[in-house]
């Protein structure tokens, strides 16, 4: 008898013993999360989002309210727009915002077309915009903890080579989500980079200098409310 309680005791032991998670293996291209290793590249530090930049490249941010919460790259006649959203820990939440999107579009009067692509499933879409229809895409990425969307319109969403050049941009971005709590789709707020912060309150303390750029050698960025 003393070797049945033996086994049972180890097989009891076994069983309490704490289960740890699998590791995660590691991605090979992104978007990254800012605790992934991930490639060292020229990156304008939005808080929220480390986002690539290049020559001939303008940021724009969006601004709801007081906050800012995406950015807008343009490069010549094409544009990507990226917002960065908090999501649960162990589930994405791009095929219930793709379900979204496309009952959205269409009752706008707009049309959704779901296909796919270099980041997973995406939405071709045509949406309404100054009385006309514009071709626009549709892009999600899950991450830990996070979600990242992107639209990309103009002439990327016909032209391959333009759209890879936006599709690189979105690939290199790094995410930060920080760890304060925050409920699934809630957007992660960005900031200024620091030195376009400085560049501002020099603006405003020099009335007479109307030209003064926050970048004089990097992208422009400006704010769209």
């Amino acid at each position: 008898m003393s070797e049945v309680f033996g086994r049972r005791r180890h097989a009891e032991e076994a069983a309490a013993a704490p289960v740890e998670d699998a590791p995660v293996p590691a991605r090979e291209s992104g978007p990254w999360d800012a605790d992934e290793t991930y490639p060292e590249r020229e990156r304008a530090d939005l808080g929220g989002l480390l986002l690539p930049v290049g020559p001939g490249f303008e940021v724009q941010l969006n601004v709801a309210g007081d906050q800012i919460v995406g950015a807008v790259v343009l490069v010549e006649e094409s544009a990507l727009q990226v917002h960065a959203f908090a999501a649960p820990k162990r589930s994405g939440i791009w095929d219930e915002v793709r379900a979204e999107l496309a009952r959205e579009v269409t009752a706008a009067g707009g049309s959704c077309e779901e296909r796919p692509g270099p980041f997973g499933p995406e939405l071709a879409a045509r949406i309404s915009q100054d009385g006309a229809l514009q071709p626009v895409r549709f892009v999600g990425v899950d991450g830990p903890r996070w979600f990242l969307r992107g639209v990309i319109s103009g002439r990327a969403v016909a032209d391959e080579t333009a759209a890879k050049a936006l599709e690189d941009v979105l690939r290199d971005i790094v995410v930060v989500r920080g760890d304060q709590p925050m409920a699934p789709k809630d957007p992660i707020e960005l900031r200024l980079p620091a030195e376009a912060r400085q560049a501002m309150d020099q603006q405003a303390g020099e009335p007479d200098r109307p030209d003064l750029r926050p970048f004089e050698r990097g992208p422009e960025i400006s704010e769209i409310r």
